[in-house]
């Protein structure tokens, strides 16, 4: 290793599928890889064609693709890195040619220590062995002796919450059992680097909560994690650096939070306002579409970024198509890893009942009070809903959004703080101070 705090080292890595085929190859390919090779000339299907983008179709005459493009990169001894991207980016080939699953067309891997991977429900699990038999296998794939899986089997039987079932064949497990008994063998064999793709989406809360726990256990205790996930929040709690792929080449690398930011940012053209004009094509149904949605300051203009001391309004126009039905709007607002912070509707119940309307354009304001939300980015979804019964008729997911700054931080008037405070939101509240009487 070029660096020894570096546990990982990847450097120009590539890997190439070709398309439309089962195998690697036909017959005249591989004559023509030997009579390469026999010349001392480069592999002839190794040239270079099209960029791993699922969303263009092949065109006829490609034939490769690189899932993987001139991949560098590096991971220090005990670091957890996550590594997101869209479906299709090169997540998983990465981490299966990091766990040795797969070969890389070219390029070089450098790896200090024994990796244990989780890539996908039931890897190295055998559907008619038990519970107990499939924890030696896989312990034994991971390059553990019998002593050390049996040292540690209370452990995993107990983590991974399937003691009952231990002696009954995996194939009668649900998915998410498997999971839990797979992640169970790979955490507590004491790898020096655990690998983790999506499969944790699998299980339930509960679980998920104690992988999480396990995991930055792990890399406490000076091993190293790589995580793929989609679930933004899980990458931000367990994550010190992340890694965006995106058509199989990395995008950006660094600190977890810019890369999140930007890779919720990626692809995401939302601004202050949101316009549809044409009722025909418009969010909705026959009883309502949403024509307009824009967030605006209290004097009244569209405005992207809001002092934190200031009120917002958000403001929804919608077609109202269906007499007496009485559609009303709903915003919810939501932080840039999607946790909600409130929803609120247009009426409250009570008064829900009681309004009856003509058809046409009707516009609602909410207007949100000053000192609320933290510093950060807010994302509004936006629907149209009815009372009775409750069902959205119209909806924009992330519809608009802006940014909530703090221009005078630490100026007394919020009070003496350095950086940004913590939690979701950061609410104003009033306070009583009573004292005792004076020190003696």
């Amino acid at each position: 290793m070029s660096d020894s705090d570096n546990i990982i080292e990847v450097d120009s890595l590539s890997k190439q599928y070709r398309l439309g085929q089962v195998s690697t190859g036909t017959i005249s390919h591989d004559i023509n890889r030997w009579w390469a090779r026999m010349r001392g000339k480069e592999d002839p299907t190794l040239r270079v064609t099209h960029t791993n983008d699922r969303a263009h179709a092949a065109e006829p005459d490609d034939e490769f693709v690189w899932a993987l493009s001139d991949i560098n990169f590096e991971v220090k001894r005990g670091e957890v890195l996550g590594i997101i991207g869209r479906n299709g980016a090169g997540k998983s080939t990465l981490l299966k040619i990091l766990s040795r699953i797969t070969a890389p067309t070219t390029g070089e891997i450098r790896v200090d220590g024994r990796i244990a991977s989780l890539l996908e429900v039931g890897t190295g699990f055998h559907p008619e062995l038990t519970g107990r038999e499939n924890i030696f296998l896989n312990g034994a794939i991971l390059g553990m002796t019998k002593a050390e899986i049996r040292g540690k089997l209370d452990e995993i039987v107990d983590f991974s919450g399937c003691a009952r079932y231990l002696d009954t064949p995996v194939k009668r497990y649900s998915s998410g059992m498997v999971v839990r008994l797979g992640f169970a063998v790979a955490a507590h064999l004491e790898p020096d680097i655990l690998i983790v793709d999506e499969v944790l989406a699998v299980g339930d809360a509960e679980f998920q909560k104690k992988c999480i726990g396990k995991m930055q256990d792990v890399a406490s205790h000076g091993r190293t994690v790589l995580f793929v996930s989609h679930n933004m929040a899980s990458v931000s709690n367990l994550c010190s650096r992340g890694m965006i792929l995106k058509n199989g080449q990395v995008s950006m690398a660094g600190e977890i939070d810019s890369v999140i930011s930007a890779y919720m940012d990626e692809g995401r053209a939302i601004s202050s306002k949101v316009l549809f004009d044409n009722k025909e094509t418009a969010p909705g149904d026959h009883i309502a579409r949403i024509q307009s949605v824009e967030v605006l300051d209290h004097t009244g203009a569209t405005v992207s970024t809001v002092d934190i001391r200031k009120p917002v309004v958000l403001q929804m126009t919608y077609w109202d198509l269906c007499r007496d039905a009485c559609p009303t709007a709903i915003f919810h607002c939501k932080d840039e890893l999607g946790n909600t912070l409130f929803a609120t509707n247009e009426f409250s119940a009570s008064e829900w009942k009681e309004v009856h309307r003509e058809t046409g354009l009707i516009t609602a304001r909410c207007h949100i009070p000053g000192n609320l939300f933290a510093e950060g980015r807010i994302i509004v979804l936006a629907a149209v809903n009815t009372y009775n019964p409750a069902v959205i008729h119209a909806y924009v997911d992330e519809a608009v959004s802006f940014e909530v700054v703090d221009h005078s931080a630490g100026d007394g008037v919020r009070g003496p703080h350095i950086g940004p405070w913590p939690g979701l939101m950061r609410p104003w509240l009033e306070w009583e101070t009573t004292g005792v009487g004076p020190l003696k």
